[in-house]
C-alpha cells in the first residue's frame, strides 16, 4: 500500500494524454523559451565560426575541395553521393564567391541551428533556463560539434537532421489528441528525407526510430497512417539520392566496401566507446539524459526519443562505426540530461547544477583548439603533445600525427598547385596546349580545380571516387602533368616519363609528403580508352 501511495505521489505532477492506445501520463506544459539566452548562445556560436574563418592559419580541407568540385559538376538526380552538399556548394559559390568564408558559411549556420534545437528540446521536456542553457553550452563547447560546424562536410548537416527528427519525436509524444501529431510526423519525414539527401547514415536513425515505435508508448501509432506518411515524405524528399544510386549502379556499396577495408576494420568496440569520452564531462550529462528518457515517469511520452538514441548507438557499435557517427544523438541527450539535473531536488541538485556547467565549460575551453582551427601548426602540435590526447591526432589509417588529421588535411594544397603550375608553364607552348593535368586523389584534384585558375591551369582529371564520374575530359592525354604518382608506376603506361619536381609541404598527412610532379608523354592508350577500367578506384 505504501509503495502504491508513493507511486501516486510521484505521478501527481502528470497530466493524462489520450493516444491511439489509451491514456498515458505526460509532463506539465513546457516552460517558456529562454529567448535572450538562446539568442546569446546562437550569436556566440555564429561569431566563433565567423571569427575562426577570419583568423585561421589553415586552408581548405581535402573533403571540402571534393564537395566544391561536386557543386561544379552538379547533376542533382545523377550523383554517386547524396547531392545536398553539392547543391549547397553551388549556392555558396553563387552568393559569396570562391572564398573560405563562402565555404564555411552554411556549416556555421547549421551549427547555430543545432544549438537552438538543443534548447527547444530541453524546453519541450519541461526544462527551464538552466536546462536550456546547459544543453546549449554542451553543444556549443563540444569539440565534436565545433569541428563539424567549422568544416564544409555532410557531418554537421547529418547532426542537424537527426536532431530535428528527435525534436519531432518529442513533439509527437506531447500530442494530447489523436491527429494532433500529424504535422510532427510530417516534420519527422522531412528530417529523414533531408538526411537521405545528406548522408546514407540516416538509415541508422531510421532503424532507431522504427525500433523505438515498437518499444515505446508510441507503438499504437503504428495503427494510424501517420508513421507511414512520414516514411513516404522521407522517400520523396530524399528521392534524388536514391535515383542517383539506381542510375549509377549503386556506387554506395563500393564506397562502403572501401571504407570498411581501409578504415572501419581498425575500429574496435573499445575505440568506439573510448571516442565518446572526447565529449568530456558532457558525456555523463548525455548518459543521465538517456536514463531519464527511458526510466523517469516524467518522460514516459518521450520514451521513443531515448530508444531511438540507444538503438542507433548499439547498431553503430555492432557495425564498427567511427565514434563520431553517433554524434547526432547527443544534442537531444544533453537536453534530457540537463532537464533531469534541473529537476533534481535538495542539496545534491544545488551542488551538481553549477558543478556540471563549470566542468563542461572548463573542458570545452581546454580542448577548444581541437574543435576550432585557430592555433598555428607548430603551437598546435606542442599543445596536442602536452595534453596527450593520442586519439585526437590518430588518422583514419591508424597513424599518429603531430596534428589532428583534419588540420593536416587543410595544409599544403596551394603549395602543391603552385608546383604543378610551374611544371605546366615550363612546357613548350605546343605541348602545353595538349597537356592534361592528372591528380592521384580527390584532394589533389579538388585543390587543382579550386586554385588552378589563379595559376592559369586547366581543370584537373582524376580517376578516383566521385571524380571518376566527372569523366576524363576531351584531351587524349598525349602530354600529362601528373601529381602524386611516382614515375616508376607510370612507366608502363607512357613511352616517356620524367620526374619534374617534388613538393613536400610541412605538417601534411603522410600520403601528401614528398609528392612527385611527373611529365608523361605518348600514352599507350588514350585517357578515354582507359577510363572505364579505372572505375571504383579510391
Amino acid at each position: 500500500m505504501a509503495q502504491q501511495l508513493n507511486r501516486n505521489v510521484d505521478l501527481s505532477h502528470l497530466r493524462l494524454v489520450r493516444t491511439a492506445g489509451g491514456l498515458i501520463g505526460r509532463p506539465a506544459p513546457r516552460t517558456p523559451l529562454a529567448a535572450i539566452l538562446v539568442a546569446t548562445f546562437a550569436g556566440t556560436k555564429l561569431a566563433l565560426h565567423f571569427l575562426t574563418t577570419a583568423v585561421t592559419p589553415y586552408g581548405i580541407h581535402r573533403d571540402e575541395f571534393l564537395y566544391l568540385a561536386m557543386g561544379r559538376h552538379l547533376r542533382f538526380w545523377r550523383m554517386d553521393f547524396p547531392p545536398l552538399i553539392a547543391l549547397l556548394a553551388d549556392v555558396a559559390r553563387a552568393l559569396l564567391g570562391d572564398t573560405l568564408f563562402a565555404v564555411r558559411f552554411f556549416p556555421a549556420l547549421a551549427g547555430v541551428a543545432l544549438v537552438v534545437l538543443a534548447a527547444l528540446i530541453a524546453r519541450e521536456l519541461g526544462g527551464g533556463r538552466f536546462a536550456q542553457g546547459t544543453a546549449m553550452l554542451a553543444v556549443l563547447l563540444s569539440p565534436l560539434f565545433l569541428r563539424a560546424s567549422a568544416l564544409f562536410q555532410p557531418v554537421v548537416l547529418d547532426q542537424l537532421w537527426w536532431t530535428l527528427g528527435l525534436y519531432a519525436l518529442v513533439r509527437i509524444g506531447k500530442a494530447e489528441r489523436p491527429g494532433d501529431d500529424r504535422g510532427w510526423w510530417v516534420l519527422l519525414g522531412v528530417a529523414c528525407g533531408l538526411g537521405l539527401l545528406t548522408k546514407f547514415s540516416i538509415a541508422f536513425f531510421g532503424i532507431g526510430v522504427l525500433a523505438a515505435l515498437f518499444l515505446s508508448p508510441l507503438r499504437p501509432s503504428l495503427s494510424t497512417p501517420w508513421p507511414y506518411l512520414a516514411a513516404v515524405v522521407a522517400l520523396l524528399v530524399g528521392s534524388p539520392a536514391i535515383v542517383g544510386q539506381v542510375r549509377l549502379g549503386f556506387p554506395v556499396f563500393g564506397q562502403l566496401h572501401d571504407l570498411r577495408s581501409a578504415q572501419l576494420q581498425r575500429v574496435s568496440a573499445l575505440d568506439f566507446l573510448g571516442g565518446q569520452l572526447l565529449l568530456g564531462p558532457a558525456v555523463v550529462l548525455a548518459l543521465a539524459g538517456l536514463v531519464h528518457l527511458l526510466r523517469s515517469d516524467r518522460t514516459q511520452p518521450y520514451r521513443a526519443v531515448g530508444w531511438s538514441c540507444l538503438v542507433a548507438f548499439l547498431v553503430l557499435l555492432a557495425l564498427q562505426g567511427k565514434s563520431y557517427y553517433v554524434g547526432p544523438i547527443y544534442p537531444a541527450l544533453f537536453a534530457a540530461g540537463a532537464t533531469a539535473l534541473e529537476g533534481m531536488p535538495g542539496m545534491a541538485g544545488s551542488l551538481l547544477r553549477p558543478l556540471t556547467a563549470v566542468l563542461i565549460a572548463a573542458f570545452g575551453v581546454l580542448v577548444l583548439p581541437f574543435g576550432l582551427p585557430v592555433v598555428a601548426p607548430p603551437q598546435m602540435a606542442r599543445y596536442a603533445a602536452a595534453l596527450g590526447l593520442t586519439s585526437a591526432v590518430t588518422t583514419n589509417r591508424g597513424e599518429v600525427l603531430p596534428l589532428p588529421q583534419d588540420y593536416a588535411d587543410m595544409l599544403g594544397w596551394e603549395e602543391q598547385v603552385a608546383a604543378v603550375a610551374r611544371v605546366y608553364h615550363a612546357l613548350p607552348p605546343e605541348q602545353r596546349t595538349r597537356a592534361v593535368i592528372i591528380a592521384s586523389n580527390y584532394g589533389e584534384a579538388g585543390a587543382l580545380d579550386f586554385y588552378g585558375p589563379r595559376h592559369g591551369l586547366p581543370p584537373a582529371v582524376c580517376p578516383c571516387g566521385s571524380y571518376w564520374f566527372f569523366g576524363p575530359g576531351a584531351k587524349a592525354g598525349e602530354v600529362a602533368v601528373i601529381l602524386g604518382t611516382p614515375a616508376e608506376e607510370l612507366a608502363p603506361l607512357f613511352r616517356s616519363v620524367r620526374l619534374a619536381t617534388t613538393v613536400d609541404p610541412a605538417w601534411v598527412v603522410p600520403e601528401e609528403r614528398r609528392n612527385p610532379v611527373v611529365v608523361a608523354e605518348g600514352p599507350y592508350r588514350t585517357l578515354q580508352q582507359v577510363w572505364p577500367s579505372l572505375a571504383g578506384r579510391n
